[in-house]
């Protein structure tokens, strides 16, 4: 009899096990669907919006004593002679082949020149990003043990200052103190670690407040819950409840959080690149919008955009990955 049961709840475990995995996909494949479909949306918006701007971009570039038969020759090398459809479908083609087109004031390939800046913006932004989880978790952990104490209270009112400040101030104060008083680090350029360190902190003083609040009150929530209780009523200590218990839940509000402030940190690095003349994708994109480079500018838009999009798909699915919630048949899970 007792073998019997033990199979019956073999089979019954595999039954569960397989339509937990069937969801998974399921939810998983509806999330790759949104990722393309906003990918397109995105890309659509750009493309008519940029268009919308009056002017001949090639007379743009060409400036307004170039002839018409340049002018004209120009936008049929450009492409911008032909119809809009034809246009849009060639910019499409072109990304999703790396062909990234032409720049319109310089005349050179694009695809190159993004992807060295796009290496130095990404750099810059995983660096800051892992900088501030690496200060706020244990900030937001030890604040959430030490509510009500002074020395709670004091890091509590430095991280709103942290909040309050723009990173641009951050990183023009950091410059004046740093490169400018004392002569330790560069203050703008790009290529040694040296140059890295002050863009990471002002991008990271600003992260790592916002993700210390969120931190404390996710890990302030989950100690109020009943199995912390009852896992300090069976004798376990608070850092044992904390590393056992309470930080795997507390890192689902978390996760989605750093994935909002990572799309933020993005733009944040736009005006932080153009601080410290860091050749990334934000300096090329003001570069292109004061040259009126509609090739550029769109995309660099266009990267940004399926970046951010890319990390907003990696978060659903890492969410799904730590809550088993969401891989069961019937749950709702952040991206079903």
């Amino acid at each position: 009899m007792s073998k019997l049961l033990s199979r019956e709840h073999r089979a019954d475990s595999t039954v569960r096990a397989r339509g937990g995995a069937s969801a998974f996909a399921a939810r998983l494949g509806r999330a790759l669907l949104r990722f393309v479909l906003l990918l397109l949306a995105a890309s659509v918006i750009i493309f008519v919006l940029l268009r919308a701007v009056p002017g001949d971009p090639a007379r743009v570039a060409l400036g307004v004593s170039a002839t018409d038969e340049a002018v004209a020759e120009l936008s049929h090398r450009l492409g911008t002679d032909r119809p809009l459809v034809v246009q849009y479908l060639d910019w499409v083609g072109g990304m999703l082949t790396g062909n990234f087109g032409i720049s319109m004031a310089s005349g050179t390939e694009l695809a190159p020149v993004v992807a060295e800046r796009a290496g130095a913006s990404l750099t810059l932004t995983v660096i800051a990003m892992v900088c501030s989880l690496a200060i706020a978790v244990p900030a937001g952990t030890y604040l959430a043990r030490r509510r009500g104490h002074a020395d709670a209270a004091l890091i509590n009112a430095l991280t709103q200052v942290g909040i309050v400040v723009p990173s641009f101030l951050v990183g023009i104060l950091a410059v004046a103190c740093f490169s400018v008083r004392l002569g330790w680090l560069p203050a703008n350029g790009w290529g040694t670690p040296s140059h890295i360190v002050l863009p990471v902190f002002a991008l990271t003083l600003v992260q790592a407040s916002i993700l210390t609040r969120y931190v404390r009150a996710a890990i302030s929530e989950e100690l109020t819950k009943d199995y912390v209780r009852t896992a300090r009523a069976s004798g376990a200590s608070v850092s044992t409840a904390l590393a056992r218990h309470a930080l795997r839940n507390a890192a689902l509000p978390v996760l989605t959080v750093t994935g909002v402030q990572l799309s933020t940190l993005i733009v944040g690095a736009v005006v932080i690149e153009r601080v410290f003349a860091v050749p990334g994708l934000g300096s090329m994109l003001i570069d292109a919008v004061s040259t009126r480079d509609l090739t550029a500018v769109q995309t660099v838009m266009m990267c940004i955009v399926a970046f951010t999009l890319a990390v907003n798909l990696a978060v659903d699915v890492s969410y799904a990955a730590i809550d088993p919630r969401t891989r069961q048949a019937g749950q709702p899970g952040r991206f079903a």
